[in-house]
């Protein structure tokens, strides 16, 4: 079994079953909000604010900001190993995907907890 230390998971099939699994959040979260806008047709701004102001749709959003930078990272990284060749420039372009996709998680926690 070969490891890689800049891959998310510790080997292909690792990822693989990551960024299915993280499409699979995605998918229930984007099933989730469309439930709710059809399910709520004179929507405020008020009942949107008590829909995102809820523990579980407060969760399941931080659930599917996970998601996101996994499935991000997994595919950039990816595509940086398979087109980027020299190594430090395919190392600088994923330290600046990983600031980046880190500065995202932040602001996704500071924006839904209001921390």
């Amino acid at each position: 079994m070969v490891n890689n230390a800049a891959s998310f998971g510790r080997s292909g099939v690792q990822d693989f079953v990551l960024i299915r699994a993280s499409a699979l959040v995605l998918l229930a979260y984007t099933l989730y909000l469309v439930g709710y806008l059809v399910m709520t047709p004179d929507l405020t701004f008020t009942l949107w604010q008590e829909f995102f102001g809820s523990i579980i749709t407060k969760v399941f959003t931080l659930l599917a900001l996970f998601s996101v930078l996994i499935h991000g990272w997994i595919g950039l990284w990816q595509v940086a190993t398979d087109y980027i060749k020299p190594p430090r420039l395919r190392a600088f372009s994923l330290f600046a995907i990983n600031v980046v996709l880190l500065a995202y998680l932040a602001t996704g926690i500071v924006i839904l907890w209001g921390v």
